[in-house]
């Protein structure tokens, strides 16, 4: 693998210009009523969550599902079953292969815009889905309501989520780690492939170091098992900077993960003191949780309770 791809792979692996600008303005220039629509986009390798709490709480939610990670698109194949065929693993073409990225950010599009029909929209990002709402919210400032960034990229002063990860704030990641994950080569399959069901105890431990620090071995595997086997190559490498005059003037929250070792505090740190410094009158309200870069189930309770309070503020 060169040194090029080994540099996406670690912004995929550790995580999650386009045509059509509304007109800017935003959500809190419309007369919309309703229950809020919680939205989330997707982070790496498909995942997007969608909480039971927050519809037992009265609220609407949806996952985005992108193509090339839906359920259709034989993601998971007879390779990855046990025993595995690693030979074939390594080497059979990805859904992905023929996917873009603009394609991700108009499924992120057009669930948005379903769900803006029925009231209020919160888009929430986690991770590299980050930079993915900050790309919706350039195209379409007038839907969304909020944007939540939780522990997320948000690119500001530069580029790319890889631009990010490469600065002296972003060196303490432990994002290199996943490439132990990683099976075959993405110019043969078309795509950042990897084996989330490896049983090696030595690198699971690195794995859940990085990734779930504070969670139980249960948790843990839960969430590996959550994750599609492939990625989109050059993710990270994508200009996620929000627009000003569209991104710019919606209300955004940011959500610290104290103990984040994908997406390090100084590095979300800097992440919101940009934003804030290229849009003062709008600057992100901070909220702290004292967890890894995915939260226990303890913490995500937490979480889903600043969810409901902010929601309930709109």
């Amino acid at each position: 693998m060169s040194e090029h791809t080994r540099r996406k792979a670690l912004t995929v692996a550790g995580l999650t210009g386009l045509t059509g600008l509304a007109t800017a303005g935003t959500a809190s220039a419309r007369d919309r009523r309703g229950v809020p629509t919680f939205v989330f986009a997707a982070g790496a390798n498909g995942v997007s969550g969608v909480p039971n709490e927050l519809v037992l709480r009265g609220y609407r939610c949806v996952g985005v599902d992108l193509p090339g990670q839906r359920p259709t698109d034989a993601q998971f194949r007879l390779s990855y079953q046990a025993p595995q065929d690693l030979v074939a693993f390594a080497t059979e073409p990805s859904p992905l292969a023929a996917v873009t990225v603009a394609d991700h950010i108009a499924a992120t599009v057009e669930t948005v815009r379903r769900a803006a029909a029925h009231g209020p929209v919160v888009l929430v990002g986690a991770s590299i889905g980050g930079a993915a709402i900050s790309l919706v919210a350039n195209q379409v400032p007038r839907l969304i309501d909020l944007l939540v960034y939780d522990t997320a990229f948000c690119c500001g002063e530069l580029r790319t989520p890889d631009e990010y990860l490469s600065t002296d704030e972003g060196k303490a990641t432990h994002a290199a780690v996943l490439l132990e994950f990683m099976a075959g080569d993405p110019a043969v399959v078309g795509a950042f492939r990897s084996n989330w069901r490896i049983a090696d105890p030595v690198r699971l431990a690195k794995a859940k170091e990085a990734f779930m620090s504070d969670s139980t071995e249960a948790e843990f595997h839960t969430f590996l098992n959550s994750m599609t086997p492939d990625e989109l190559a050059g993710k990270g490498a994508v200009d996620s900077r929000g627009d000003l005059r569209t991104w710019g003037r919606i209300p955004r929250v940011y959500v610290r993960h104290l103990r984040d070792n994908i997406n390090p505090l100084a590095l979300q740190d800097r992440m919101i003191r940009e934003a804030d410094r290229r849009t003062p009158r709008n600057r992100f309200r901070v909220f702290d949780l004292d967890t890894a870069h995915v939260p226990t189930s303890a913490k995500l309770g937490e979480l889903l309770d600043l969810y409901d309070r902010l929601a309930r503020a709109l």
